[in-house]
């Protein structure tokens, strides 16, 4: 149990200021990233806002623990199996209504999966006359994973954007899966989270007019970049230092012409849960995804499909 918890915050508080400073959508991942990674804190001061109008100041204290941690190899496997058990759960949905007249809520929460895990989804889809496919929270993923999706929305071969680089560029399509497509209703859910393959496939899904796209304007985020790991220390003892830099390559151009890079998508319909929702937990976005699908979920329910990790 945290310190915040113990003295009220409550999901739908409000977070008007960090230690002074106001969080932004520009500036939230740099707090974050200061306060988890570069500069752990014993306390912060918050001000809050409440769902009722209630603001209150408080002092958090934050549990910080400093210990050596020595990596092996077996650890790093343990670790490795862990993701693989994780990403077999990836494939989260939801099914409301019976056969063909019925909607298929499938929550993607990172673009990860293998070719032939979206084919089991895509043929559960397939059988319904509606799909609302949440990227809310999804970074993105393998390219892999992005263009086999897509291909199930479109009976022509379709240009997803002009990959450049410094001293060239080349096209990048998705080859439709003839016979196999969804031909129903698309809704397509992002919010401020949703990045890079989350943006290319709504972006997509808009420039074609092939679905609805509902929520907030996403992240923004779509460059590609390369990554280089390395290790710091003495292999033979275990007592190493792992690291990583992160290279951008390529810029992603849209069909428009136009690059998503610090833009984002903006939803078709703009629909953000307020406070109360929160506080609730209604998820007012996702039934209004499927009043669009042709069925029916009220917020209520809709809060209780696919809850956070941390709360199951």
């Amino acid at each position: 149990d945290s310190d915040a918890a113990a003295q009220g915050l409550q999901p739908g508080d409000e977070v008007l200021t960090l230690d002074g400073f106001k969080p932004s959508r520009r500036n939230a991942w740099k707090m974050e990233y200061n306060y988890t990674r570069l500069r752990p804190q014993p306390g912060k001061r918050v001000v809050v806002r409440t769902p009722a109008g209630q603001e209150r100041e408080l002092a958090l204290k934050a549990k910080v623990e400093k210990e050596p941690r020595q990596v092996n190899f077996e650890q790093i496997i343990n670790e490795l199996n862990d993701e693989r058990e994780e990403e077999k759960r990836l494939p989260r949905y939801y099914e409301l209504g019976e056969g063909a007249e019925g909607v298929l809520v499938w929550k993607l929460r990172q673009f990860g999966l293998s070719e032939s895990k979206v084919d089991d989804v895509m043929k559960k889809a397939r059988a319904r006359s509606g799909l609302i496919l949440d990227l809310r929270g999804n970074s993105g993923g393998y390219e892999t994973t992005l263009k086999r999706l897509l291909g199930y929305f479109f009976d022509r071969e379709v240009t997803v954007g002009e990959l450049k680089r410094r001293k060239e560029s080349k096209p990048l399509k998705v080859k439709s899966r003839g016979d196999k497509i969804f031909k129903g209703r698309l809704v397509v859910l992002v919010d401020s989270e949703s990045g890079s393959a989350s943006e290319l496939f709504a972006r997509v899904i808009q420039l074609e007019k092939r679905g609805t796209v509902v929520g907030d304007r996403s992240a923004g985020a779509v460059m590609r970049a390369r990554a280089y790991p390395g290790l710091l220390g003495d292999v033979s003892s275990g007592n190493m230092v792992f690291y990583g830099v992160s290279v951008t390559d390529a810029d992603i151009i849209m069909a428009d012409g136009k690059s998503l890079e610090h833009v984002g998508v903006t939803p078709d319909e703009l629909l953000l849960p307020r406070p109360s929702d929160l506080a609730a937990r209604l998820d007012p976005v996702l039934a209004r995804a499927v009043e669009l699908a042709g069925g029916q979920l009220s917020p209520e329910k809709a809060g209780t499909l696919f809850p956070p990790e941390k709360e199951k």
